[in-house]
């Protein structure tokens, strides 16, 4: 199971980004997924997550700012960032499987967003 975040990069306060986790290695249509942050010297911290049915979940930091959707046809799962603050600057990691808003699953390696 390999999963690859891309997507991540600099942008300004009340700016956008969009990331993406390609997904392969397995078929993740029927689980739970996560998109989670890890900041610089604290611990990770749940964004979003589809359940099983597909219902999106938010942590209340990123509620109606992040839109979290995924692809099933190319195996690709989005984070829809929007109106970004300084808080938002982190790692941001997509996950199979999930404990509420954590992962307990493969995770990738993350993107890096930079709120500036």
């Amino acid at each position: 199971v390999q999963l690859v975040e891309s997507g991540g990069g600099s942008a300004q306060v009340g700016g956008s980004l969009r990331l993406s986790c390609a997904v392969s290695g397995t078929s993740y249509s029927s689980g739970c997924v996560v998109w989670f942050r890890q900041f610089p010297g604290k611990e990770r911290e749940g964004g979003a997550g589809l359940d099983s049915d597909g219902r999106p979940t938010y942590a209340d930091s990123v509620k109606g700012r992040f839109i979290i959707s995924r692809d099933d046809a190319t195996s690709t799962l989005y984070l829809q960032l929007n109106d970004l603050k300084f808080d938002d600057t982190a790692m941001y990691h997509c996950a199979l499987g999930a404990s509420g808003l954590l992962p307990n699953g493969s995770r990738g390696k993350g993107t890096q967003v930079t709120v500036s």
